[in-house]
């Protein structure tokens, strides 16, 4: 049963989170059955702006969280919203949700709804503008499958085309995110073609899985060479969430032995959808942040 907050919301102070709340982050994802996730909650820390409300009882840590990544003045993207388990259903969420949406002012905002969650977005006003399906299991490749003569691990000479390509591809400019790939995955690759990179892929360490995003390519044969390259640097299961649109990929991936579990709703506030190509966007470095 949830215990009753000792003050009312309205009182209930909303702070920045800092470097030094991670552990604190990473329990209340154990409180929620959620993985751990450290390694994840360093870049969020690091990259966007925590919220959190510190739980009223002493020594009681932190009573809920969100995470806002912003990208200009055309994005930020919201994500972790939790709230522990002993003070569900009080309206901490909607609490601390209306604070991002003050904070954000003008700015759209994103993200990647549960279908738990999804029912208190829509009454803040946010707008369903598509899918993710989220698909797990061991890669197995089948006669043929090769990652294709264009496809090369990335170097630091990359980064500058990385961005160029990102930002087209996802209409934000998102360098300082992009600047802590590199040490924040296990392996990073490129695709190249007529002389210049046309799709780039990380793999990074999750629960004992290796998450494969941000999955950017010109088309679906393309994608799938990214995901073979990464999926034959690991023995672990891979893990990702591919934009539902990408039909083709799913039925690909299903074929090589992944199965598709959860899936989320990408939804948006202040904006009829997000800005960018996705026909070229598979999938986000995490739903974290879009």
């Amino acid at each position: 049963m949830s215990a009753p907050l000792s003050r009312a919301l309205a009182e209930l102070r909303v702070r920045r989170l800092t470097p030094a709340d991670l552990v604190a982050c990473a329990d209340l994802c154990e409180d929620r059955g959620w993985p751990r996730d450290e390694h994840r909650w360093g870049l969020l820390l690091a990259a966007g702006i925590g919220y959190g409300i510190d739980d009223p009882a002493e020594g009681g840590g932190l009573a809920a969280t969100c995470v806002v990544t912003s990208y200009g003045p055309r994005l930020a993207a919201v994500g972790m919203l939790l709230v522990a388990g002993r003070h569900a259903r009080q309206g901490i969420a909607r609490h601390l949700m209306r604070r991002v949406i003050d904070a954000a002012g003008d700015t759209p905002l994103s993200l990647y709804a549960t279908p738990a969650g999804r029912p208190l977005y829509e009454q803040l006003g946010f707008e369903a503008v598509a899918r993710a399906e989220r698909v797990t299991g061991n890669f197995v490749p089948t006669s043929g499958d090769e990652p294709g003569k264009g496809i090369r691990p990335a170097t630091a000479e990359d980064l500058h085309a990385l961005v160029r390509l990102d930002t087209e591809v996802f209409g934000v400019d998102r360098t300082h995110v992009l600047a802590r790939l590199p040490a924040y995955a296990d392996h990073l690759r490129v695709a190249e073609e007529n002389g210049g990179i046309v799709g780039y892929a990380a793999a990074w360490p999750s629960a004992g899985t290796q998450v494969i995003g941000p999955l950017i390519a010109p088309d679906t044969r393309t994608a799938q060479g990214l995901i073979t390259s990464l999926a034959a640097a690991t023995d672990l299961p891979l893990r990702m969430d591919i934009d539902a649109r990408h039909a083709e990929l799913l039925v690909r991936l299903k074929e090589r032995g992944l199965s598709v579990g959860s899936s989320t709703t990408v939804m948006t506030y202040g904006a009829p959808d997000l800005p960018g190509d996705w026909t070229r966007r598979f999938a986000p470095l995490t739903v974290a942040m879009g």
